[in-house]
């Protein structure tokens, strides 16, 4: 935004300081009446025919939108992806200790990838990995929706569920 003698544009229309439309008027008319309310003359448009010139307290204007930024970033939630690493012989407690984990990171809005690592000669058994995450999915099912499906990598199942968002949220 260009502020006071940065503005070279004439003529300009004119916004008060309460928002109210003065008008369509010379840049040193615009100027006088800034001089007199002690405020900065910006423009606020510098495409419109002619550009809009609005005065204000551009220190204050600028401070006003530092704050908005910081307030707006404050609230955003940066989504990551959790990683939970499984066995095909996983006991039941351990299995339902994970899915509860993994309940709470999609209710934070994070992805999970289930990760089923096969040691030595597990990776034979295939279908035995392949039925834990499938155990995974029935789980979670009410919270999570799949986002890359169940696939092998080397010597690892590997599948990632993201947040199912629902409106009442």
């Amino acid at each position: 935004m260009r502020v006071n003698d940065q503005i070279d544009t004439s003529p300009v229309r004119l916004i008060d300081e309460d928002g109210n439309q003065i008008g369509i008027v010379p840049l040193n008319k615009a100027f006088e009446v800034t001089l007199e309310t002690g405020l900065d003359l910006v423009e606020v448009s510098p495409n419109a025919k002619p550009p809009v010139c609005r005065i204000m307290n551009y220190g204050k204007f600028r401070y006003e939108l530092s704050k908005k930024a910081k307030q707006a970033k404050k609230h955003r939630h940066v989504s990551q992806v959790k990683e939970i690493k499984l066995r095909s012989e996983i006991s039941d407690h351990d299995f339902n200790f994970k899915i509860r984990h993994a309940i709470e990171f999609l209710k934070r809005g994070d992805k999970v990838k289930f990760t089923l690592v096969f040691k030595g000669r597990e990776i034979l058994h295939k279908d035995i990995g392949e039925a834990v995450l499938k155990r995974v999915m029935e789980s979670i099912e009410d919270y999570a929706t799949v986002e890359i499906p169940m696939r092998l990598e080397g010597n690892n199942f590997t599948m990632v569920l993201m947040s199912k968002r629902s409106d009442d949220d």
